[in-house]
């Protein structure tokens, strides 16, 4: 059934289309209930805390010429019964997450329809305008439907279906999914049978003994990585904050695309696994860092049962690449086990998570930096517009290019600029197609790559493709290949424990933390024979002058914790030491040492 409300009293100009809002009725599915899945639960966390418009995701689906408004609206229909997810709602007390979702049988949702006589500017960036200003309206987790639907009509024939999503219920691969089965139902075609997991099915695993291993074993994955692992990529000068406001810059080639297959072809490499080494091996080489660590989301759909599941899955898989082997060829060789690991332990209780990464970062004297995400939606059904959330662990797309842009032939190697986005991350990046174009979008922190440098990185990678594809390349030569070079820290920088760290910048962060008294941090010597594997595991001793006012360990530890957010340059020392006085004399180092000792240790207690 199908009423509509009329609403053409505006005038019919490309601003005040005839405008229309349908509700359609659906029934036929099975009522069901039963505990939220975990990526439900993570999502939910971000929906009722963060802003809409930063939360939600929106997709524009092109309508096949000759369709009616009716056919298009059946077909959203069939999906709301076929798919439990678009049936779910979760109900829960007010000031309370949701730990249950039910699913209807049965329900009714709205449809609005802006009839044209003429679309305004460019058709697919109109419906991708509309897309983008629903996504401001926050959905009601206990009683909206998760597809907020706008059907752009030109002369009453439907030609866009523009959509915000809740990400309660969808990901962007779920949205991939059902803009795939509603192209099939408005084709003629015929939807096979469900066999993926539904939402409570995947629920009901997650919930058995061996779903709780899987998690378990992916905290324990992330806990390795966190804890030994550079705390951020971009520890360097000039990275500051925790938000960064970027540019999206674009490129597309068939430079790329062609150098792409043929080091694939040499190789033997999966293309997907050939570029992600690629932009690891380039991204390590300009950070200056041995392990090149990026969250890679969309990345837990690899088992059959869950990739055309609507659902929200995406959860992040933590990539950590050891760099430090001969060659580009050496490097693809470890990638793909380094890769699938990071996928197998991608789900998880975010919760847990969290409390884990606070623990351990605690103990570490570090602060987890999720500062570079790889997102390849490239194998998806369609590239598909999307968002970012604002925290751990999903990332999506907040400007993809228009719908229309899909198919459209392209450039030896053409790179454009868009509109900024305000990201959680230093570098982002997607990956929407690798043939017949490579085409990525890239955002880079402006306070780390000049508009020149952030175009020199990407086409640094097509150069490391085209000089891969003809033979292996050594890593120790990636300057002169890409034009890509390392980062220059300045003197006073060292590696710490894994990480990038000033121990000048620790000595007056902690001074500052502590009401301005004297601060004095050491390094250990170089372990061993000054590999880097020594280097990194040196710790850093701080030397405080208490005066008069009572200071232990623990309430430096604890204070310095307080500032380390946006300051990826600091890491808590290993060892403070509070002595009575600072000295007066000129060799300041050692004379700290001679002081009179009044307490040591850690710091690390959280009962003190």
């Amino acid at each position: 059934m199908v009423s509509e409300r009329d609403s053409s009293r505006l005038r019919d100009t490309p601003a005040h289309p005839r405008t229309a809002t349908l509700t359609v009725a659906y029934e036929g599915g099975e009522e069901r209930r039963g505990p939220v899945t975990m990526g439900q639960a993570n999502m939910i966390r971000c929906v009722l805390r963060d802003e809409p418009e930063h939360i939600n995701i929106h997709d524009v689906w092109p309508v096949p010429a000759g369709t009616r408004t009716g056919e298009a609206v059946d077909a959203l229909r069939t999906l709301a019964v076929r798919h439990e997810a678009l049936r779910t709602t979760f109900p829960h007390p007010p000031g309370s997450a949701p730990r249950e979702q039910v699913v209807a049988a049965a329900g009714t949702f709205t449809v609005s329809v802006l009839d044209h006589d003429e679309l305004p500017g460019e058709p697919a960036a109109y419906a991708e305008s509309l897309a983008r200003e629903a996504r401001d309206e926050r959905f009601h987790l206990d009683r909206d439907f998760p597809l907020r639907v706008t059907l752009v009509a030109l002369g009453g024939a439907p030609v866009f279906a523009a959509m915000a999503a809740s990400h309660a219920v969808t990901d962007i691969s779920a949205l991939a999914v059902l803009k795939e089965d509603w192209l099939t139902l408005l084709s003629g075609g015929t939807l096979p049978p469900q066999t993926a997991l539904t939402p409570l099915d995947l629920a009901a695993e997650e919930a058995a003994p061996k779903g709780l291993r899987k998690s378990a074993a992916s905290l324990g994955y992330w806990e390795r990585i966190i804890r030994t692992g550079p705390q951020a990529m971009f520890a360097e000068p000039g990275a500051e904050g925790t938000e960064v406001g970027a540019p999206r810059l674009t490129l597309r080639s068939r430079r790329g695309a062609r150098a792409l297959a043929l080091v694939a072809e040499r190789t033997g490499g999966l293309p997907a696994t050939v570029l992600l080494t690629a932009w690891c091996a380039l991204l390590a080489h300009r950070t200056g860092q041995p392990e090149c660590v990026t969250a890679v989301p969309t990345s837990n759909r690899y088992e059959p049962r869950l990739t055309r599941s609507v659902n929200t899955l995406s959860q992040d898989a933590l990539l950590c690449l050891d760099v430090r082997v001969p060659s580009f060829d050496v490097l693809l060789s470890k990638a793909w086990g380094a890769a699938l690991n990071a996928y197998r332990h991608s789900r998880f209780d975010a919760v847990s998570l969290w409390e884990m990464i606070d623990r351990a970062t605690f103990e570490r004297g570090s602060r987890f930096t999720r500062d570079v995400a790889f997102n390849d939606v490239s194998t998806l059904p369609t590239a598909l517009p999307s968002t970012l959330p604002t925290a751990l662990p999903s990332a999506h797309d907040p400007a993809a290019p228009s719908p229309g842009d899909e198919t459209a032939i392209g450039p030896e190697l053409e790179l454009s600029w868009g509109e900024e986005q305000v990201l959680p991350t230093r570098v982002l990046t997607f990956v929407h197609e690798t043939d017949p174009l490579l085409r990525l979008g890239v955002w880079a922190d402006p306070a780390l790559f000049t508009r020149e440098q952030a175009e020199g990185f990407v086409v640094g990678l097509v150069r490391l493709l085209e000089a891969a594809a003809t033979g292996d390349v050594p890593l120790d030569a990636l300057t002169e290949v890409t034009g890509v070079r390392p980062v220059e820290r300045g003197p006073g920088w060292e590696r710490v424990d894994g990480s990038w760290v000033s121990p000048l910048a620790v000595a007056e962060a902690l001074s500052r933390a502590l009401d301005g008294v004297p601060v004095h941090v050491t390094t250990d010597p170089p372990h061993g024979d000054g590999s880097p594997e020594g280097e990194a595991a040196r710790a850093l001793t701080a030397y405080i002058a208490a005066g008069g006012a009572p200071l232990t360990p623990a309430a430096a530890h604890a204070a310095f914790m307080d500032v380390l957010p946006g300051r990826p340059e600091l890491l808590a020392p290993r060892r403070y030491v509070i002595v009575q006085n600072p000295p007066a004399e000129a060799d300041l180092s050692g004379a700290w040492l001679r002081q009179q000792i009044l307490s040591e240790g850690t710091g690390r207690d959280r009962r003190m």
